[in-house]
C-alpha cells in the first residue's frame, strides 16, 4: 500500500487556506531529509489526511536509516478529516512495526498557530515547548490581516508576516533542535518583496537553506487546486552559518519524473550585501545569463536621477470623482487596460474601467504633472508572456495639464515629474527586454512587481539608457527587435 497516497477532498480548503500534497510530491519531500537520529522527534503541522508523514515513514521503513523510532506530532484542525489522519497513522504503526521501529503518534485538533505561539511566549512560566529532530510541513495558504488574531498570535513571539503560510513556518523553525532538519512546501512569494523581508531574515539567521526545487509547471505540486502561485520546497537545517554552496533542482511534478539538479554556490541565491535578502533561484540557463549580464550592470535608478512609485489613485477611495468618459474638469486615469502595446490607448470607452478622473482639490494631490511617463503593470496574468510588461505615457498622444495614475500601475518619474524622453524610450527597452524578465523570474515567482522589485534592480548607465532610447526608432518593435538593441547597446558600454 502507497501511504502517501491517501488524500481527501476537502470542500473547505481556500477557507482553510490548505491543500493536500500530490503522492508524488510528498515522496520526494520525505527524500530530501538527511542522516537522523535513531529517535526522531517529527512535527506535522496542518497535516490534513497524514499523506506527509506517511511518505516519511515510508522512506524510513523502506530505506534502513538506522532510525529505531519515530514520535509523531500532528496538528490539523480541519475535524472532518481527522478520522482519516489517524487512520494513516495507525497504518503508519503498522507499516513500522513490520520495519522494526516503535512507531507513536499524537494529533492535536488545534490551532497550531495560536496554541505554539502560547507556548512559546509562556516558556519561563508554563510548559516547555515542544523539541523536534525532524519536520515535514505543507503549511496553509492565506492572507492574514494585521488585527486578525493569527497576526496578534505571532506578534507575541516576534514574528511579523502577513500570511499563514510564513507564521507556520517561522514558528515550527523556533521548535527545532540545533542540526534539526525541516522539508516544507511553501508558495514562493516569501523569495522577494517587501511585505516578506521579516520572514526571510528570521528564516536565514536561523536556518541553513541547503537545497530548493523548483517545478516547471505552476499547478504541477497541486494539480487539482486552482492555485495560482508558484510554489518550491525547501530542505534547510537549523543553524545559522549558510552553507557555502546550495543545490537548485526542478521537476515537473509528476510520477516518475526526472529530477535535474545544480550546484550553485550560496552567494549566487542570496547575495551577500542584498538589504532585502531577497532568495534568487537559478533554474535554467537563460537565468543563469541573465544573472550574469545583470551583474555588469552598475547603476541604481537613484544614480539615474529616476525614481519608481506605485499609481497614486486608488480608484475606491476616490469613487465620486470617477468619470467613464471624458468631460469638463475631468484629466485621464489610466488603468493596465490602458496599455496597448508599448503605448497607452486613451480613453477605451469600452473597457469596464473608469477613463477620466475631475481635478479639483480633494484629487489634485494624487495626480502627477503631465509628461513623459514610463509604466509598469503591478500584476500580470499567468498566461502573458513576460513578466515586467512597461508602457510609455507619451503627453504628446494624451493631452492634458495633469493625469491620474492608478494603483495597479508603476510609474517612473524624475522626483515627481515626467523624464526625458530619450531616458524613458531607454528604460522601456531595457524593461521589455528578455534578459530582464528572466533575471526577474530568478527571484520572483509570483506575478506581481512592487516598485521596490523595480527599485532592486540593476539598470545600464545613463549615457547608454539615452543612445538606446535614440537608437530606437518605433515603440512597437518585435520581442527580438527589443532583444537585440538591448544586447548591442549593453555590449557597446561595458
Amino acid at each position: 500500500m502507497n501511504l502517501a497516497a491517501i488524500e481527501h477532498p476537502r470542500n473547505r480548503q481556500a477557507e482553510l487556506g490548505q491543500f493536500l500534497t500530490a503522492p508524488p510530491v510528498a515522496d520526494f519531500m520525505a527524500s530530501m531529509f538527511g542522516p537522523l537520529p535513531r529517535t526522531v522527534r517529527l512535527l506535522d503541522a496542518g497535516a490534513g489526511a497524514g499523506s506527509l508523514t506517511a511518505a516519511f515513514v515510508s522512506r524510513l521503513c523502506v530505506g534502513n536509516m538506522g532510525v529505531r523510532a519515530i514520535e509523531a506530532t500532528l496538528y490539523e484542525l480541519d475535524p472532518h478529516i481527522l478520522d482519516e489522519l489517524s487512520e494513516t497513522m495507525q497504518e503508519c504503526q503498522r507499516r513500522c512495526a513490520e520495519a522494526g521501529i516503535r512507531f507513536t503518534f499524537t494529533i492535536h485538533s488545534a490551532d497550531f498557530i495560536q496554541e505554539m505561539s502560547a507556548r512559546l511566549a509562556d516558556d519561563l512560566f508554563g510548559p516547555q515547548p515542544p523539541a523536534f529532530d525532524a519536520a515535514i510541513a505543507n503549511p496553509p495558504y492565506r492572507k492574514i490581516s494585521t488585527d486578525s488574531a493569527e497576526r496578534r498570535a505571532l506578534r507575541s513571539v516576534g514574528v511579523e508576516t502577513s500570511n499563514l503560510y510564513t507564521g507556520f513556518i517561522a514558528l515550527i523553525q523556533r521548535l527545532m533542535v540545533p542540526g534539526g532538519q525541516l522539508v516544507g512546501i511553501t508558495p514562493r512569494s516569501f523569495c522577494n518583496g517587501p511585505y516578506f523581508r521579516p520572514f526571510r531574515e528570521d528564516f536565514l539567521n536561523h536556518l541553513e537553506l541547503r537545497r530548493l526545487h523548483v517545478f516547471e509547471s505552476r499547478q504541477a505540486a497541486f494539480r487539482d487546486a486552482s492555485v495560482l502561485q508558484e510554489n518550491i520546497i525547501f530542505h534547510a537545517v537549523k543553524g545559522r552559518n549558510q552553507p557555502r554552496e546550495i543545490v537548485i533542482s526542478s521537476s515537473s511534478g509528476e510520477h516518475g519524473d526526472i529530477t535535474a539538479a545544480t550546484v550553485f554556490p550560496f552567494v549566487e541565491v542570496v547575495h551577500p550585501r542584498d538589504a532585502e535578502k531577497f532568495i534568487h533561484i537559478p533554474s535554467t540557463a537563460s537565468h543563469a545569463t541573465a544573472k550574469a549580464t545583470m551583474d555588469g550592470l552598475s547603476s541604481s535608478l537613484a544614480s539615474l536621477g529616476v525614481t519608481v512609485s506605485t499609481g497614486r489613485v486608488v480608484d475606491f477611495r476616490l469613487k465620486n470623482a470617477l468619470r467613464k468618459a471624458p468631460e469638463r474638469g475631468t484629466v485621464p486615469l489610466l488603468y493596465p487596460c490602458h496599455f496597448n502595446g508599448g503605448t497607452v490607448h486613451w480613453p477605451k470607452l469600452e473597457a469596464r474601467k473608469p477613463n477620466a478622473i475631475l481635478d479639483n482639490a480633494e484629487t489634485r494631490p494624487w495626480l502627477v504633472p503631465s509628461g513623459v511617463y514610463l509604466l509598469t503593470k503591478r500584476f500580470t496574468s499567468k498566461e502573458e508572456r513576460r513578466r515586467l510588461v512597461a508602457c510609455l505615457f507619451d503627453p504628446d498622444q494624451v493631452k492634458a495639464a495633469w493625469v491620474g495614475f492608478e494603483n495597479h500601475l508603476n510609474y517612473f518619474h524624475a522626483n515627481g515629474n515626467g523624464l526625458e524622453r530619450s531616458l524613458a524610450v531607454g528604460l522601456y527597452a531595457f524593461l521589455n527586454s528578455t534578459v530582464v524578465d528572466q533575471y526577474f523570474r530568478r527571484f520572483s515567482g509570483h506575478t506581481q512587481v512592487n516598485a521596490t522589485d523595480l527599485r532592486t534592480l540593476t539598470y545600464p548607465d545613463r549615457e547608454t539608457l539615452q543612445v538606446m532610447g535614440r537608437d530606437m526608432k518605433a515603440l512597437a518593435l518585435s520581442q527580438d527587435g527589443i532583444d537585440q538593441l538591448v544586447t548591442k547597446h549593453l555590449h557597446a558600454h561595458r
